[in-house]
């Protein structure tokens, strides 16, 4: 359990990631050069540092939230296998083609007057022109973070257990992240059983869409990478989180035809999450 400051961290809207570690062969030269400098830097000064910068292109008197001269850097996760075997990972941020497709999200999904307001045309022409078109075309295709705000999407979960490797990162009393690590392998096969179940089971469902492009984003990666699930702040709102548990027990008894046990664990699950999701309307 690691104490840190995070005043930036604290100030931005409650945020979870799903990132990809993998070895440092997966990368190109010119990128392992740079993992390997940036990955000296410890993980909370690199994530305050992200934080502080996304402050400050939120808070520009202009709006526009696109990073201007930015520099790759690399999360650096070293893990401990069975036989005692340690291995380094690298995560990189790739924040400009990040950035770049949540703006396309949001063009989907709001009014043009309020997407002018909050990212006006100015702003993505200026950004366009500065964007390597081969490095956000290779980006998107390899893209190692995925990103939630106001919660945490049920699919990440199907990926962690209760008894994985934590990491609880703490400012005082306040939680500012908890980390779940995995094996590719097992997030894979966990990933794979429960599609199996849903599409046997409950082939309606949403879930089940998700889970299949799930495994498909996890099969892009080394075989020896690392899945990390990230709670960021949403932690200091559900930590300790028994959610993986409950949808694991919910699976499960759909594959025992259990429709009683399944529904009991839907709704702790659902219940966990409601004051989440009033936070968020709230905001």
């Amino acid at each position: 359990m690691a104490q840190v400051s995070g005043t930036n961290r604290k100030a931005l809207p409650p945020t979870s990631y799903l990132r990809i570690f993998e070895p440092l062969r997966a990368f190109s030269e010119a990128d392992q050069a740079v993992a390997l400098t940036t990955g000296r830097i410890s993980r909370e000064v690199l994530e305050d540092a992200t934080a502080a910068a996304a402050l400050k292109r939120l808070t520009r008197p202009l709006s526009d939230p696109f990073p201007h001269l930015h520099l790759e850097s690399f999360r650096k996760l070293v893990t401990t296998t069975w036989d005692g075997t340690v291995n380094t990972l690298y995560c990189p941020d790739q924040l400009a083609t990040r950035t770049i497709l949540a703006s396309e999200q949001l063009d989907g999904s709001m009014r043009p007057q309020l997407l002018e307001l909050l990212i006006p045309s100015a702003a993505r022409e200026a950004n366009a022109l500065r964007v390597d078109r081969q490095r956000f075309t290779d980006d998107v295709a390899h893209l190692h973070t995925r990103t939630a705000t106001w919660g945490v999407p049920f699919g990440w979960l199907i990926l962690v257990h209760e008894d994985d490797e934590v990491d609880v990162i703490e400012d005082g009393d306040d939680l500012l992240a908890s980390r779940i690590y995995t094996p590719m392998h097992q997030a894979l096969d966990r990933v794979r059983y429960a599609a199996a179940t849903l599409a046997i089971h409950a082939p309606e469902m949403d879930l089940l869409d998700e889970l299949a492009a799930l495994s498909e984003w996890l099969q892009l990666f080394d075989a020896e990478s690392v899945v990390e699930l990230d709670y960021g702040r949403i932690a200091a709102l559900v930590w300790p989180d028994d959610s993986p548990h409950d949808l694991r027990l919910g699976i499960e008894s759909l594959a025992e035809s259990d429709m009683t046990g399944a529904a009991a664990s839907y709704r702790r699950l659902s219940s966990r999450w409601l004051a989440v999701r009033q936070l968020a309307r709230a905001n």
